[in-house]
């Protein structure tokens, strides 16, 4: 039995080379208008936006040209070599367009910024100024004394914090602050005003 629309495309083209639609417009031509109806077909029971029909469709006959060269005689009639191009289109597709729905769920849940949360925004980022410039100058000071001085300098930790976190003692960790402070105090970029013990 055959679907309504569709004739037995298979006696048409078995006497074509598939493999040649790639390299030969005229054989493309011709492969193209026999089996368009019945991709057009296959595609719009399973998707029901005409636009996204037009683009599988296209997308379709685009995969057919850059896998002509791999068709198989031997592996089936052309026709069920399309379906599995087009099967892989369509799912492709509805991944694509799942995807894209879910984005766009997620971003639709959320608050946008109103100005005052801005303002407060650009605030924090202007308060926390003297932080960056001083997490940037630490990347110059030797590794054994960088975490200490991050932990209390920037991130507001008390030095016997700061070893807890770190696994050493407090004063080890007071003599790596100490020495840390020396050494970022001779940048001249360094915040005057940075966080004490």
């Amino acid at each position: 039995m055959l679907m309504r629309g569709s004739k037995d495309m298979t006696t048409r083209t078995q006497g074509r080379d598939v493999r040649t639609v790639a390299t030969q417009p005229e054989q493309l031509e011709a492969f193209y208008r026999e089996h368009l109806p019945f991709v057009r077909s296959y595609v719009a029971r399973r998707l029901d936006d005409p636009y996204d029909i037009a683009d599988v469709t296209a997308d379709i006959f685009l995969r057919v040209i850059r896998s002509a060269a791999t068709y198989q005689t031997q592996l089936g009639p052309p026709r069920a070599w399309l379906t599995g191009i087009a099967r892989n289109a369509v799912a492709e597709h509805r991944q694509v367009s799942a995807q894209y729905e879910a984005t766009v769920r997620q971003v639709s849940g959320r608050r946008w910024l109103d100005e005052d949360s801005a303002d407060r925004i650009v605030q924090r980022v202007a308060a926390e100024a003297d932080a960056r410039v001083v997490l940037g100058l630490i990347c110059e000071i030797p590794a054994s004394l960088r975490a200490v001085v991050e932990l209390v300098a920037v991130d507001g930790l008390a030095v016997a914090e700061a070893a807890a976190v770190l696994g050493i003692s407090a004063g080890a960790a007071r003599v790596r602050y100490h020495r840390a402070r020396r050494l970022l105090r001779e940048f001249p970029t360094f915040p005057r005003h940075e966080v004490t013990p």
